[in-house]
C-alpha cells in the first residue's frame, strides 16, 4: 500500500487461514524526495504527463518488488508459497464523478519482477458500477473488526481520513471524512522542512484560528451526504492557500489544520454513527498524540484507541486489507460494499496478472 500521504510503501505478508488474519511480516520502504515530488506533480496536468506517469509507474513497480524479499526473509518462506500480491498502486487522479480513477504502478512488471501473481486496479470496477471506488477498506473492517454487541467506528487517518461504521446488528457503512495528514504534512514540509509534525507537537504550539477554520469547514464536500470520497484533487496546497490571508503564523495554521482533521472526523461520527461507543484509529495519523487527544475531547461518549488494542497493527492495517482484497479477487468473491461506495451492486474487484 502506498497512499495519499506519499511517504512510502507499507508492505504486509498476511495469512487468512484462520478467523483473524495473521500478520506474518511487515516492511516499510520510504520514497525519496525526487519520487515524491514526481508523484505530487502528476496530480496536476502538465507537459508530457502520460509519459512521466508511465515512467513513475515503472519506478513504483521496482520499489514494490524491493519490498517483497524482506517480507519473505522475515517469515522464512519462498515466493512460490505466496498466492498473490495485492497492489493498490499510487493514486494520481480520483474522479469517480467523471467515471474514472487512476492508480499507477505497472502490475505486469511487478509480477515479472517477483514471480508472484499480482492483483491490482481494485477501484475501477466499483466506479464502473456507479460507485466512488473508495473507500474499499471498510469491507475488511467489517470482516475482522466487527463486534456483536459493541458499536465500533474504525477511523483510518492517512492522507485523507475515512471511517467505517460498524453498528451491531446493522449494515456496515463508511466514507471519506476529509483531510487526514496531507495538508498538515505539506505545511510542515514547507515551513519546517520535515516530512510530518511528530506527535502534533508543532500544531500544539500554535492556536486555532476560528475564522480560518470556519472558512475551511465551509468547503461543500463536508456537507455532502455519503457515499463520498476525496483526495488531492480537492484538498491540496492550492486549496489551502486560497483560504489564507498571508498574515497567519505558520504554527497557527498547523493548529487549525489539525483541528480541521479532528472536526471533520468527529462531526462525521456524530452525524452518521449515532450510538457509537468505541473508536479505533489506524494509519499514520493514529500516532499523532495531539490529534488523538483532540478526538477524545470531541467525542466524549466514545473511547478512542489505536487499532493495536484489538491486536491489529495500526500501521499495516490498510496493507493487510489489500492483501485480503486480493484474496477475494482470486476466490471470485465481491469485495466492495455498495452502501459505502454507492455502487449499484456488489462487484468482484481487481485485475489479475499471473506470475
Amino acid at each position: 500500500m502506498s497512499g495519499t500521504s506519499l511517504d512510502g510503501i507499507d508492505a504486509a505478508l498476511a495469512a487468512f487461514n484462520t478467523h483473524q488474519p495473521r500478520l506474518l511480516a511487515k516492511h516499510y520502504l520510504p520514497f525519496d524526495s525526487k519520487l515524491r515530488d514526481t508523484l505530487l506533480a502528476l496530480h496536476q496536468p502538465s507537459h508530457n504527463e502520460l509519459h512521466l506517469a508511465q515512467l513513475a509507474g515503472n519506478q513504483l513497480a521496482q520499489l514494490y518488488a524491493q519490498s517483497i524479499p524482506p517480507l519473505l526473509s522475515q517469515a522464512g518462506i519462498t515466493a512460490t508459497q505466496v498466492n498473490a500480491i495485492g497492489c493498490h498502486g499510487q493514486t494520481i487522479r480520483h474522479c469517480p464523478e467523471q467515471g474514472y480513477t487512476l492508480q499507477i504502478g505497472n502490475a505486469a512488471l511487478l509480477a515479472e519482477l517477483t514471480g508472484i501473481a499480482v492483483v491490482s486496479d481494485f477501484r475501477s470496477r466499483d466506479v464502473a458500477a456507479g460507485g466512488q471506488g473508495a473507500p474499499l477498506v471498510p469491507a475488511f473492517h467489517d470482516k475482522v473488526m466487527r463486534h456483536p454487541t459493541r458499536h465500533r467506528v474504525i477511523v483510518n487517518i492517512g492522507g485523507i481520513s475515512n471511517l467505517t461504521n460498524l453498528p451491531p446488528q446493522a449494515d456496515t457503512s463508511g466514507f471519506d471524512c476529509g483531510p487526514g495528514n496531507l495538508l498538515m504534512d505539506a505545511w510542515c514540509r514547507r515551513h519546517l522542512g520535515k516530512a510530518y509534525d511528530d506527535n502534533g507537537n508543532w500544531a500544539a504550539s500554535g492556536q486555532v484560528r476560528p475564522a480560518l477554520l470556519n472558512h475551511m469547514l465551509a468547503e461543500p464536500f463536508f456537507d455532502m451526504p455519503p457515499p463520498k470520497s476525496s483526495g488531492r484533487d480537492l484538498f491540496n496546497m492550492t486549496w489551502l492557500q486560497s483560504l489564507l490571508n498571508g498574515d497567519e503564523r505558520p504554527e497557527d495554521v498547523q493548529a487549525t489544520l489539525l483541528e480541521l482533521t479532528g472536526q471533520c472526523i468527529a462531526q462525521a461520527i456524530q452525524q452518521y454513527c449515532a450510538g457509537a461507543s468505541e473508536v479505533y484509529l489506524c494509519g499514520g495519523g493514529a500516532h499523532n498524540q495531539t490529534l488523538s487527544s483532540r478526538l477524545t475531547n470531541l467525542l466524549p461518549g466514545c473511547t478512542v484507541q489505536n487499532s493495536d488494542a484489538l491486536g491489529i497493527d495500526s500501521n499495516y492495517l490498510e496493507a493487510t486489507a489489500f492483501a485480503w482484497l486480493a484474496q477475494q479477487t482470486l476466490l471470485g468473491q465481491p469485495a466492495n460494499l455498495p452502501l459505502v461506495t454507492g455502487a449499484k451492486h456488489p462487484c468482484v474487484l481487481g485485475a489479475i496478472h499471473p506470475a
